[in-house]
């Protein structure tokens, strides 16, 4: 029996306030991340994320307090990430209320956080976030990128979640470079490929425009669907996506 297939908003904080852009850049504020995760919550969200995207270009840690005022506000499972380098990073967000804690650039410049994390609080905590874009010297055709998706990792997308499976990473975040806030639909090829390379729970990310470009995405391989600028401006709601989901014949909560 396959899970039930969860459809999560994305949260893009920059200086405490949301923020959506295209392919990373030319952001736009979208409101404030309290007020929006009190939204989704109502709006049955299954699950919300919180990426404090300028926390590891800027070289500096989360914003826990308003992580802290956003878990108060939501009664659903809450992943934060964005500057994560240490287990006690890891720590001080549980704390402040977060369920899961999303690592990206850390693990890349050091793997074995992956695993040390993932002993000490398990692996179901632990949400290795992966930028991708295509890269056709790479044997996947697809490379890891860093820093917001400003700088190549030099590594290969598929074999990177297949190494981060293994050393404890609970679930993958793939979130395509390419169509991200493109609304073009999700990058199938990319999620049927790190499909291929990990049996832990995949997000697909990146692209969503239509409610039919959900459904692809989960036969492609994902177990959930993450959009931002979609739900944040109001070209759909979770329900409609949930709807769509239903009607393609796929398990939603």
């Amino acid at each position: 029996m396959s899970l039930a297939v969860r459809v999560i908003p994305c949260l893009d904080v920059d200086a405490g306030r949301v923020v959506k852009g295209v392919n990373f850049v030319d952001l736009r504020d979208a409101g404030d991340p309290v007020e929006m995760a009190r939204v989704y919550d109502a709006e049955g969200a299954d699950e919300l994320t919180f990426l404090d995207i300028t926390a590891s270009s800027a070289d500096r840690s989360t914003t826990y307090d308003i992580v802290g005022q956003t878990a108060e506000q939501v009664f659903i499972p809450l992943t934060v990430g964005g500057g994560v380098r240490t287990p006690e990073d890891v720590d001080r967000l549980l704390r402040a209320g977060a369920d899961k804690v999303g690592i990206n650039t850390a693990a890349i410049a050091r793997p074995e956080v992956i695993a040390e994390i993932a002993q000490r609080f398990g692996n179901q905590v632990l949400v290795l976030s992966v930028d991708a874009r295509r890269a056709p010297d790479q044997p996947s055709g697809f490379e890891v990128t860093t820093h917001g998706g400003r700088r190549s990792a030099g590594i290969d997308a598929v074999e990177w979640v297949r190494t981060a499976s293994e050393l404890g990473a609970g679930e993958i975040l793939l979130n395509s470079m390419d169509a991200d806030g493109t609304k073009r639909g999700f990058d199938l090829e990319m999620i049927r490929a790190v499909r291929s390379a990990t049996r832990v729970p995949l997000i697909a990310s990146g692209g969503a425009g239509h409610l039919d470009h959900f459904a692809p995405a989960v036969d492609a391989g994902a177990d959930a669907v993450l959009a931002a600028s979609v739900f944040h401006f109001g070209d759909l709601t979770v329900g409609a996506v949930k709807e769509a989901l239903r009607a393609a014949g796929h398990d939603v909560r």
